[in-house]
């Protein structure tokens, strides 16, 4: 009875302790299933990357949603990584994942990606070194990858509106002379020649007048757009109030400039506008002067805006020179 008695008692303990097992593993499967709940949910990618080894070892859920490529692809070759950069950004992006080697975190990591069906996306991928303890000594990268594409656009419309003129889209008042400041002091510290235009609309007035706002609102445009068109790429050239535009031309002598000044007259001289049954064309009057020794900016714009006044006494549709 005893013998029965212990084996009975051996039989409970061995019950209890297997139920305490299985409550365990329940508990664990719970945790787990909570956690890949929470990792699903997150529309960040979680990655960790064995530099070692020059391997991505884990990708959560949210990266075939972000990347719109497999998980799988990469995990089998980090090569996958390196295919949906951006090119334009390969560089910095790789510089910067091997800085986190030597500083232990990167707290600001901006580049594109390139999804598996052809869009281009933005993300902000921070990323540290993780404590060996926790991974049996492997050097682990470990970051999250947060696509901020809408943050991107909104800051760059932001940044539009606060530096180009709404009606013709060429930079303002403001940002125009706060650029042009950049550009003369750049010249005056290199010694390059450069080169500043003020131009302004011939009757403009006549033409609101006489054809009404909308039709003086599209005849601002279309000269803006010749401006664009004929300015080269590291040119300025912006509204600066009314009907007056204003340009500068960096390591540019008078001469080029003139030939810059002498295409755009051209190029207004093409335009024409319907009005009824006919249409009509419009003017512009320049002024063009370089910067000279001793020259402040307000020299160089009031020096501008006397000779466009001069072209404007001189029967208009003309360049002088200041």
């Amino acid at each position: 009875m005893e013998d029965q008695s212990q084996v009975a008692s051996e039989v409970e303990q061995l019950t209890l302790s297997l139920l305490h097992c299985r409550g365990e593993v329940e508990r664990l499967r719970e945790r787990e299933q909570l956690v890949g709940s929470l990792l699903a949910s997150v529309n960040a990618v979680l990655w960790a990357f064995d530099w070692d080894q020059q391997q991505m070892v884990y990708v959560s859920p949210a990266y075939e949603r972000i990347f719109g490529r497999s998980a799988a692809l990469l995990l089998a070759d980090y090569g996958e990584w390196r295919n949906s950069i951006y090119p334009d950004d390969m560089e910095y992006a790789e510089q910067s994942l091997r800085s986190v080697m030597q500083v232990g975190a990167v707290e600001e990591r901006e580049y594109r990606i390139i999804r598996g069906d052809g869009q281009v996306r933005w993300l902000s991928d921070k990323c540290f070194i993780s404590s060996p303890a926790l991974f049996g000594g492997r050097a682990l990268v470990v970051g999250i990858a947060e696509d901020i594409t809408e943050k991107k656009v909104m800051q760059s419309e932001l940044q539009r509106l606060a530096t180009s003129d709404v009606l013709t889209g060429a930079s303002n008042r403001r940002h125009f002379f706060e650029r042009a400041a950049e550009l003369f002091a750049e010249a005056r510290d290199s010694g390059q020649p450069l080169s500043f235009l003020l131009l302004d609309i011939d009757d403009f007035k006549k033409i609101n007048d006489g054809h009404g706002h909308q039709v003086g609102d599209r005849v601002l445009q279309r000269v803006a757009h010749c401006g664009a068109y004929v300015v080269r790429r590291d040119d300025l050239f912006g509204r600066i109030g009314g009907e007056e535009f204003a340009a500068v031309f960096p390591a540019c002598d008078l001469q080029q400039a003139q030939q810059v000044a002498q295409r755009l007259q051209r190029e207004v001289q093409r335009l024409q506008f319907p009005s009824g049954d006919d249409s009509f064309g419009v003017t512009i009057s320049q002024g063009l002067t370089c910067l000279g020794d001793g020259d402040t900016l307000d020299d160089l714009y009031a020096r501008a805006d006397a000779a466009m006044y001069q072209a404007k006494r001189q029967g208009k549709d003309c360049i002088v020179l200041g």
